[in-house]
């Protein structure tokens, strides 16, 4: 088994709900279970400041899947939750997900 640390964000549409969701979803992955959960925060936007403050967590995920696998389902969690991909690199989002960490 793996652990990949994986970055969550959300600055649109009820963040908290997101987040919340975000985690549910996570957990739900085939061949994978949660380990931890960070405590939540808010951040200011990097880049264009005209947008909502972000809540962010981040979770330690452990996973039998490859890396390829597990990006598949991270982006498919994103685009049910709304997130929709932008040439915009800073901008707005009902949710990230970023796989910061494959161990």
């Amino acid at each position: 088994m793996t652990v990949a640390y994986i970055a969550i964000g959300s600055n649109l549409a009820s963040p908290l709900e997101q987040v919340n969701a975000a985690l549910k979803a996570l957990g739900d992955i085939p061949e994978s279970h949660i380990l931890a959960v960070s405590s939540f925060y808010r951040t200011p936007p990097l880049g264009p400041q005209d947008q909502p403050d972000y809540l962010n967590a981040a979770v330690a995920l452990e996973t039998s899947l490859a890396p390829e696998e597990l990006l598949n389902h991270t982006q498919r969690i994103e685009l049910q939750q709304g997130r929709v991909r932008k040439a915009e690199r800073w901008g707005p989002r009902t949710l990230d997900l970023d796989i910061m960490l494959f161990w």
